[in-house]
């Protein structure tokens, strides 16, 4: 939380994280000029609030950390998979697996251009909260559902 304590933007002692401002919007498929089914880019975070410092094909948040390889499966540069079946939030039948990747990586960034740190004194505001370390947490601020555990 204090950048004067960690000024490479990582205390893992006294970590925060936002407890509102993400949001999804339907995936643009640009070739088709249609939302592709079951697909939404997350946006929010730190990401969102220093959005002026992050290009804007940077600053999705719903990057997969888990998946299962096959062969063939490749990802793209916006970190999509080539199989359109693997960039869902659901199947027909049943919603996938929720699962929540926390880290100090956009923290890290933001600190380490000199023309950000020069404009960003504080990552905290008034939606921040203390991270516990805790998967209850991020279940009671949404970011996980119930019933997913793995």
């Amino acid at each position: 939380g204090d950048l004067s304590a960690s000024p490479n933007g990582v205390d893992r002692l006294d970590p925060y994280l936002d407890k509102s401002g993400y949001y999804a919007l339907a995936r643009w498929d640009a070739k088709e000029r249609v939302n592709r089914e079951r697909q939404q880019d997350f946006f929010g975070g730190l990401k969102w609030r220093f959005e002026e410092f992050v290009p804007p094909d940077k600053r999705r948040i719903d990057r997969i950390g888990i998946f299962r390889a096959k062969q063939g499966l490749t990802t793209r540069d916006d970190f999509t998979f080539s199989d359109q079946e693997y960039n869902t939030y659901s199947c027909p039948w049943h919603n996938n697996v929720t699962a929540a990747i926390v880290s100090f990586r956009t923290a890290k960034a933001l600190r380490h251009n000199p023309l950000q740190r020069e404009h960003i004194n504080d990552f905290k505001w008034f939606n921040s909260v203390r991270f516990t370390w805790s998967s209850q947490q991020l279940l009671d601020l949404g970011l996980i559902e119930p019933g997913q555990w793995f």
